[in-house]
């Protein structure tokens, strides 16, 4: 028999017992949806993840000063103290100007960017009449507006002389423009507005107007989010009366052609050996995002295999469905077993039609799996606030594993219906 009419005689069968062969086929199509599902929320969090990373540069160094680990000792006052303890941190144990300054020269072809922020505070409020608008005001120094692209969409970017005279100047969101001038960007230029946080209040003038872009890691949308109102630098500085004092954590963004792995080891021994010594507390630390990025992608990998390897239980179990099933149709079809052979059947022949019904049955079942874990993945990635990503390849895994359950699970009751004797099953009652 053709392996075409083979699969007509399946079809012909499982439309003969349409109950039953769903029945059947229901352990395939949960354990494919499951594990179409998961793979679905897994990339389309990958996705997300090395956006966000990208975006916030995935070729950068994240520099800090951190506690040391030291041996327990005691101090000269008497007290003692170890890794757990925490000395608070003074001037000296603070990243200075000459410091970053001397890193420069040092590296001049591997360093493009060094960016400094300073917060003001995280939870403040823009009142104006009966509207308001949530923001956190962050400082940033000059570098940071060479390397984030931020899309102004009306009035001016902060001068040098705002930098250097400390001026009490800001960039808002178009958000902030929306809720608190109706959207009218020209009527909030140079409007000075004041911000509230925790009782204290800070007046800056709008110079510019920039577009505001939800964080991908946000659930949901709100009407009034916090967003950011942007000072220079050495404003947010002298505000926080810290004009005198160094960083304890800046942004290196490197060249194009600098091994970042490599150089996080450079720049923590240019700190550690010139700097940081003779610390009896403090030392830097400097993280590669892009090697954080790859711990993240390699993390959520994990998690979304060892998912997939629990819901694949429901294949076996799927699997041993198929077998049973199959099994049965085999005792029901004795007699036309019989007469095949009588006929002239092999039992090759035998053996293929029962293997192909095997993983029609597996095959049908995988395709509806797919559309349903599909479906149930973009909607759990959807109802996150995310954009969803099919992976192709884990559909075509999920075909070529439905039909290998069939012919697995299939091979044993096709094996023994091709050892029937024709006289037994003729016979058979």
């Amino acid at each position: 028999m053709l392996f075409t009419e083979n699969v007509l005689v399946a079809l012909a069968g499982l439309k003969a017992n349409i109950m039953r062969s769903l029945l059947t086929m229901l352990g395939i199509i949960i354990g494919i949806a499951s594990v179409i599902a998961i793979m679905t929320v897994g990339n389309s969090i990958t996705l997300i993840v090395n956006t966000t990373m990208q975006d916030l540069g995935a070729n950068n160094l994240e520099m800090g000063v951190m506690q040391k680990s030291v041996d327990k000792e005691t101090t000269d006052s008497g007290a003692s103290y170890g890794a757990g303890y925490v000395r608070d941190m003074t001037d000296q144990d603070l990243i200075t100007e000459d410091m970053v300054t001397a890193f420069r020269q040092e590296y001049p072809d591997d360093v493009k960017y060094i960016i400094r922020q300073e917060s003001v505070g995280d939870k403040g409020t823009v009142s104006r009449g009966n509207k308001n608008a949530n923001v956190k005001i962050v400082g940033y120094n000059n570098d940071y507006f060479h390397f984030k692209d931020i899309k102004l969409q009306d009035g001016r970017q902060f001068l040098n002389q705002d930098f250097e005279n400390h001026k009490k100047v800001c960039l808002v969101t178009d958000k902030l423009v929306e809720r608190v001038f109706d959207g009218d960007s020209d009527a909030a230029l140079g409007q000075e507005i004041e911000v509230n946080i925790s009782g204290t209040y800070y007046s800056y003038y709008i110079v510019g107007v920039y577009e505001y872009v939800q964080d991908q890691f946000s659930f949901g949308v709100s009407d009034n989010p916090t967003t950011e109102l942007v000072i220079p630098y050495e404003t947010a500085r002298y505000q926080n009366h810290n004009q005198n004092k160094g960083d304890y954590y800046f942004t290196i963004v490197t060249s194009v052609n600098t091994n970042n792995d490599e150089f996080a080891t450079k720049v923590r021994d240019f700190f550690n050996v010139n700097y940081y010594a003779r610390n009896d507390a403090y030392e830097v630390m400097v993280i590669s995002m892009s090697s954080m990025m790859d711990s993240m992608n390699s993390m959520i990998g994990t998690i979304q295999l060892a998912l997939s390897v629990i819901a694949g239980i429901s294949l076996v179990v799927g699997g041993i469905g198929v077998m049973n099933i199959m099994l049965v149709s085999i005792t029901e079809r004795t007699k036309e077993i019989g007469t095949r052979k009588a006929l002239g059947a092999t039992n090759g022949s035998i053996r293929l039609q029962f293997i192909t019904e095997s993983v029609v049955i597996c095959l049908i079942g995988g395709v509806i799996g797919i559309a349903l874990g599909v479906a149930l993945g973009l909607l759990a990635v959807k109802l996150m606030g995310y954009s969803g990503l099919v992976s192709v390849e884990s559909i075509i895994i999920a075909v070529g594993f439905s039909m290998a359950i069939g012919v697995f699970f299939g091979y044993y009751p096709a094996n023994k219906a091709a050892k029937l004797n024709p006289i037994d099953a003729l016979r058979y009652e």
